[in-house]
């Protein structure tokens, strides 16, 4: 199965967003996974100010990672990301049921596209 992760890793050291991301790809190569990409978005701000493990984040460092694997696998990266101090979110999405045709139409993870506020107003009222 195709997967998608997204991490916001607490701000700060990048050494550390490289480490849990290392762990993370790591387990899903041990199980057989392959890993199809990965981008460093950056640090943004949170949508709202959230309270983990008795701090205070307002600003988080986001990941995605793109990867083929097992349920099992993923289920494993899952846990080590809830139980990984240092993130404040984690989430994956399962993309793709494996049907080739589908996952050719997926493209590179977009994120650094400016929009207009017109388009913007199109996308939330469902015209464009």
């Amino acid at each position: 199965m195709l997967y998608e992760m997204i991490a916001i890793i607490r701000p700060g050291k990048i050494h550390e967003v490289k480490e849990i991301m290392q762990t993370a790809g790591s387990t899903i190569l041990r199980s057989g996974g392959v890993i199809r990409d990965m981008a460093n978005w950056g640090v943004f701000m949170l949508p709202r100010a959230t309270t983990y493990a008795q701090a205070r984040y307002k600003k988080g460092h986001y990941v995605v990672m793109r990867y083929d694997a097992g349920v099992k696998a993923q289920e494993t990266v899952s846990m080590a990301l809830r139980l990984e101090p240092r993130v404040i979110r984690a989430t994956s999405v399962k993309l793709g049921g494996g049907k080739l045709e589908r996952m050719a139409k997926l493209n590179k993870v977009p994120w650094n596209t400016l929009i207009s506020q017109q388009e913007q107003e199109g996308i939330l009222s469902g015209k464009v």
